[in-house]
């Protein structure tokens, strides 16, 4: 292949290298309304009364928006990046008397400069009924305090939902009779682990400007994942029709999945429909922090059984997930924690998976990378390596046992075949990479410092089955180049750049002769986003077809000039050359084609294509860790990191490895470090980076990524997806290091340096 398995540059590499005006504020109209948002000291509160009257009278102030400006009875929305109908119930208002979190909006301020506006919120008088919140979300299920009492309150799709009884979703799966299969086990782990809420923690935080356009429409310019789905949720917000709406994306300054959730769009998108003037909103860190969608709070209660020679024979699980005061992505992501963990184990002979969503008074979580999946890898996986170390057995061994292989059906990822799997390469290239015999489980480095290492390995999606749906737009130019048109999301991971190669590749050109725009919902084909590790397989597919279609027509059109059949003539990238009959070796370049498209032409050189996969093949990873713990203090720190993933064919290897390097950073993160803590009102105590430690590259020592190709059918040149599968092995691998170094089991995240400390003291 020429461009795809390639490790071509990215192409918007230079413009952000050299600082170029690309982002969401970069671009916004110097006459924008600043809009900032008053939000409730309080976690469960009705407003009865606010007052604006001497807030309005700052110089400078345009407008302030408050529940009195929403209908309170009128239908309700979702602000989840989902397809229609959304999972996701509806139940946010744009602003809403009823508050149900410390931050939730109370008022929307829009004024000339920053400075009228924080003086305006501070002169709005607001007299609120505090009501008692709900924060434990344990105690949160048929809870006398409803957070959603209203009638209003509405679940599209069967999730099991029910606001009277907090319930934000339910839901049971199984096969086989789990319930005797664990009682003829020889040994069943049977533990309760947590995982709190954490944040994305991306460069950008949320932004987003408003314009209306020449023709009265809303025009919406954000740091989105979503432009679509974010174009309807506008929709269902302001009640006015998508048609009046169109949504486009700059360069995106990370997303994570927080920009699946259209955080911020609302409230400009209302002050510039009301005002007909531009306005934009930018967080500040500490709402980003604070007021925005972090991943969800789990509890996971996992038994596992096995023989005494280690074979996993079934796996029942049970997770409580918290969506905090909203439910946006609440029914979707508790799924993945089982249905993305369970079926590694592919001798397991029964499952039971059941599933509690629940509403509580605190920021409502959202989609981060894992999406649930790394919640429930984390407790799986734990209860596996502890099951290693109660049989004296090697957790790579063990693990030997039980893989899931290719050909194998999966009962619990929807009994989907696994169509391609090196999940036992990766496994061996791990142990190898590492020099795991010669380490585990522990070397000693001095008098007070020892290294453990631990591992752990994990599988997610590549898209979601039969629902997502990528687009692409190919347009022959003059001189022979190409435009490319695409409705998906480049969040810093490349994926303009990897849709360029996997078009290339088959137009036999090069990347640089392939311009890539999106996204526009004005002007891109539909495609359902950036997220559920969906591009490469699913929109990667749609390019790949669109690519095939157009090199016919170019072909086609050649024949046509050269006066032969299509059957006899071929195209290598440059030129269409007839090879047979009367004009055998005569030749049109590319260059000549697209010219005399322009002229007396019935063959359009511009095809869109669409595509969607009934399947969702799963790419692996496995990684080890290798901790350094000083014994007297507890103080640790990651020195090697090894993983090897199996994402199919990777269309840019240096690409995957930073998206591989990325992700395990993150999972080192909230294994370690990202901790958060509320108070008994409800307020979010770590708000900014001075609280809440996201680890850099300073903070631990080598990543190597390795991979272990397998070849997926349904995908681009055999390609499968990276972007979350990678974030997922670190939380097991670290838990059991430290574990053996703390000689106790941790069954929460993060593990800090004093709980490690008091263990070893006991």
């Amino acid at each position: 292949m020429k461009s795809v398995n390639k490790a071509i540059r990215k192409k918007d590499a230079m413009e952000l290298l050299l600082g170029k005006p690309v982002y969401t504020d970069d671009i916004a109209p110097k006459d924008c309304l600043v809009v900032k948002l008053l939000r409730s000291p309080y976690a469960n509160a009705f407003v009865k009364n606010i007052n604006t009257d001497i807030a309005m009278k700052v110089p400078g102030i345009e407008a302030i928006f408050t529940y009195k400006d929403v209908d309170q009875n009128m239908k309700r929305f979702t602000c989840a990046g989902q397809t229609y109908p959304e999972p996701s119930p509806y139940d946010r208002l744009i602003l809403d008397k009823h508050v149900r979190f410390i931050g939730d909006p109370v008022a929307i301020v829009a004024g000339a400069d920053e400075r009228c506006v924080d003086k305006a919120m501070k002169l709005i008088k607001t007299e609120y009924e505090v009501l008692e919140p709900l924060l434990d979300f344990t105690k949160a299920k048929d809870n006398e305090i409803l957070v959603h009492p209203e009638d209003n309150w509405e679940a599209l799709c069967p999730v099991g939902a029910d606001n009277k009884r907090n319930l934000c979703a339910h839901d049971e799966s199984g096969n086989g009779d789990i319930d005797k299969v664990l009682d003829e086990c020889d040994i069943v782990i049977d533990r309760t682990y947590h995982t709190k809420a954490c944040q994305q923690s991306m460069m950008e935080t949320f932004r987003t400007f408003c314009t209306i356009d020449t023709y009265g429409r809303l025009h919406v310019v954000s740091s989105t994942q979503i432009v679509f789905h974010c174009r309807r949720i506008i929709s269902h917000a302001l009640g006015i029709s998508p048609s009046k709406i169109r949504v486009t994306k700059p360069r995106i300054g990370g997303g994570f999945g927080a920009k699946q959730t259209s955080v911020s769009e609302i409230y400009p998108a209302f002050v510039t429909w009301k005002t007909k003037k531009p306005s934009k909103i930018i967080f500040s860190r500490e709402e980003t922090q604070s007021a925005s969608s972090p991943r969800h709070e789990m509890q996971m209660h996992v038994r596992l059984g096995a023989t005494k020679d280690g074979i996993v024979k079934g796996i029942d699980l049970y997770t409580l997930s918290n969506t905090g005061a909203y439910g946006e992505h609440g029914p979707t992501t508790v799924g993945l924690s089982g249905h993305k963990s369970i079926p590694l184990y592919g001798k397991a002979e029964a499952f039971r998976f059941v599933s509690d969503v629940v509403y509580t008074n605190i920021m409502s979580a959202g989609a981060y990378r894992g999406y649930g999946a790394t919640q429930g890898l984390f407790a799986v996986e734990s209860a596996v390596n502890e099951l290693a170390d109660k049989l004296h057995m090697d957790p790579f061994e063990i693990r030997f046992k039980n893989i899931v292989k290719e050909g194998d059906v999966m009962p619990a990822y929807y009994g989907q075949v696994n169509t391609s799997c090196a999940l036992d390469r990766c496994l061996a290239k791990v142990k190898e990479m590492i020099k795991w015999d010669e380490k585990y489980p522990m070397r000693k480095i001095s008098d007070t410092k020892a290294r453990f290492v631990g591992m752990g390995m994990a599988m997610q999606g590549s898209g979601i089955s039969g629902v997502d749906v990528g687009s692409a737009t190919l347009k022959l130019n003059d001189e022979g180049v190409y435009t490319m048109n695409i409705g998906a999301a480049d969040m810093g991971t490349g994926c303009d750049t990897i849709l360029a190669q996997i078009a290339a590749e088959v137009l036999e050109c090069s990347t640089d002769d392939i311009s890539v725009f999106g996204a526009d919902t004005d002007i891109s084909p539909y495609d359902s986003g950036s997220y559920a590790s969906s591009t490469t397989y699913v929109t990667g597919k749609a390019v790949e077809k669109c690519a095939l279609e157009l090199r016919d027509r170019i072909e086609k059109l050649g024949a046509k000039m050269l006066g032969c059949e299509k059957c006899d003539v071929t195209f290598d990238g440059k030129k269409v050359i007839c090879e047979s009959g009367e004009n055998k070796d005569k030749c049109v370049t590319l260059a000549d084609i697209s010219t005399a498209s322009m002229c007396g032409n019935d063959i359009a050189l511009s095809v869109t294509n669409t595509h969607t996969s009934p399947i969702s093949p799963p790419p692996f990873m496995v990684g080890a860790a290798e901790v350094e713990v000083d014994l007297l203090t507890g103080e640790s720190r990651v020195v090697e990191y090894d993983a090897c993933v199996d994402c199919g064919t990777p269309v840019n290897p240096n690409l995957a490895r930073v998206q591989a390097e990325g992700g395990i950073l993150q999972g080192i993160g909230m294994t370690m470090s990202e901790n958060i803590t509320y108070s008994d009102k409800g307020k979010l105590y770590e708000n900014s980076f001075l609280q809440y430690k996201i680890p850099s590259r300073m903070d631990i020592g080598h990543i190597n990524v390795e991979f272990e190709s397998s070849y997926e059918n349904a995908g681009p040149f055999g390609a499968k997806s990276i972007g979350e599968v990678v974030i997922n092995t670190p939380l097991p691998a670290i838990t059991d290091a430290l574990s053996h170094a703390a000689g106790k089991r941790f069954y929460e995240l993060p593990i800090t340096p004093d709980q490690i400390a008091m263990a070893r003291q006991k």
